[in-house]
């Protein structure tokens, strides 16, 4: 059996020499931390006293909310209640009839390319939109077929058959999707007001009520004359207020910061402990607070944007067409947020079409962008187990009535802006406690500074 030397060393060994040596180190890395585009284009508003009141004209547009429904296997059926989403029965809260007018409903399967009701033809159904989607389709000036809007879950038709109107279908409601809808017809809807007398009465005073003129954004109009000659007596006016305006209040996200007085005093070379702990818990407050800008159901982006301002793609997929009309809706768009699966999602629609947008400076730098306006990426827009999401667009700026973010600067204890860190003490066992807080909010100052292009497709 033969034996093999170890070779003779002659130098110290590296792992020996380690020892003696001040290794190279990297602050603490954290992979949470995202651009956090959200937070860097808002504007920031200073909001004194913690509440910001958005004063606006009196608005007169009733009923134009979405109808919810409730579904036992495959059979749906409409929530009484909120058939008040329609306007004629906004001021209507009688349970029994309602209850009676939604048993009336008959339920519809479309697929795919059906025509649930068609233009020219009698105006004769009110028409619920459980799932699904539907094109609106009309004719344009010389012939050819123009689609003038989508409806989907929630959405409705036909409202005024309850007043018993008698006109045409002005477009013609054909299925994009397999869709589930709701029809009342007018000889169910007279069944029930045959024996329910005061529905009938109710709709009968709705319609005697003179309709308030209004301007195109349903704000109440204000009287004006113009081009006239000689002396003619000017119109009086006045601009009316919303009588009980919308105050935000300051959110909070909050942590207590928990250091051992015994790291804190002996392991701060060459980086102090305690900076590094609160620096990636600030980075961990500021992901969250742009999760609930986009998400809080009190003031999050996704829950604030007005029902007209929410749009449905043509096709599923994010088009050129559908970034188009999402732009359209307000008379500047400054931003557009999608998640980055999005943005991938219309990079690959924009190169089926040989479409090669140029990028578009934002802050300093390049970002993609579409007819000018740059698309940010925010990884906290939800895509959901369909693979579907959202897009936002924005209008910025208190002096553009757009959408700002609040904040409260010179707070107790200040590291940032409206984000303090204040000591709370040390316990019995040597722990030493910071409050960390962070104050924010974000308000949309008018319907049309905020718009949502929902459920769009991103697994083409």
């Amino acid at each position: 059996m033969t034996t093999v030397d170890e070779p003779t060393q002659y130098s110290l060994a590296t792992a020996a020499a380690k020892n003696l040596a001040t290794t190279t180190k990297t602050p603490p890395q954290m992979q949470g931390i995202s651009s956090r585009w959200l937070l860097r284009a808002l504007p920031w508003v200073d909001v004194r006293g913690g509440t910001y009141r958005v004063n606006r004209r009196l608005t007169h547009t009733l009923g134009d909310g979405r109808v919810e429904f409730v579904s036992t296997g495959a059979e749906v059926r409409v929530i009484p209640q909120e058939l008040r989403e329609l306007a004629p029965l906004r001021a209507y809260d009688d349970e029994p009839v309602l209850t009676a007018l939604a048993g009336r409903f008959e339920q519809r399967e479309l697929t795919p390319g059906d025509a649930l009701v068609t233009a020219g033809a009698p105006a004769d159904q009110v028409l619920l939109v459980a799932h699904g989607k539907l094109s609106q389709l009309g004719r344009g000036k010389y012939g050819d077929e123009t689609t003038l809007g989508m409806l989907s879950d929630g959405d409705h038709a036909g409202a005024d058959v309850l007043l018993g109107a008698e006109a045409d279908w002005p477009y013609t409601l054909r299925a994009v999707t397999r869709a589930t809808v709701l029809v009342l017809d007018r000889a169910a809807l007279q069944a029930v007001l045959d024996v329910h007398r005061d529905l009938a009465a109710h709709l009968s005073a709705y319609q005697a009520i003179p309709a308030q003129r209004q301007n195109r954004a349903g704000e109440a109009e204000i009287a004006l004359a113009s081009g006239q000659h000689g002396e003619y007596q000017l119109p009086g006016t006045f601009a009316d207020y919303e009588r009980t305006p919308r105050e935000y209040e300051l959110s909070v996200a909050q942590t207590v910061l928990r250091v051992h007085s015994r790291v804190a005093d002996l392991y701060n070379e060459p980086m102090n402990q305690t900076e590094q702990q609160l620096r990636l818990t600030v980075e961990a407050l500021k992901e969250r607070q742009e999760h609930e800008l986009v998400n809080n159901r009190e003031f999050g982006l996704l829950h604030n944007a007005d029902l007209k301002q929410r749009l449905h793609t043509r096709s599923g997929p994010p088009t050129p067409d559908d970034l188009d009309e999402l732009l359209c809706r307000r008379r500047d768009t400054h931003v557009m947020l999608a998640h980055p699966r999005t943005i991938a999602a219309i990079g690959r629609e924009l190169n089926s079409r040989g479409l090669v947008p140029p990028p578009v400076p934002f802050q300093g730098g390049e970002v993609v962008g579409w007819r000018g306006v740059p698309i940010l990426p925010c990884n906290k827009i939800p895509v959901t187990p369909e693979r579907t999401s959202s897009i936002i667009a924005m209008r910025l700026g208190a002096d553009n009535q757009g959408v700002v973010g609040l904040h409260q600067k010179g707070i107790p204890d200040e590291i940032e802006p409206s984000l303090n860190v204040r000591f709370m003490g040390i316990d019995e066992q040597a722990i030493i406690s910071y409050l960390v807080s962070a104050y924010y909010s974000a308000a949309v100052l008018v319907p049309d500074a905020l718009g949502i292009l929902e459920d769009v497709e991103i697994g083409h």
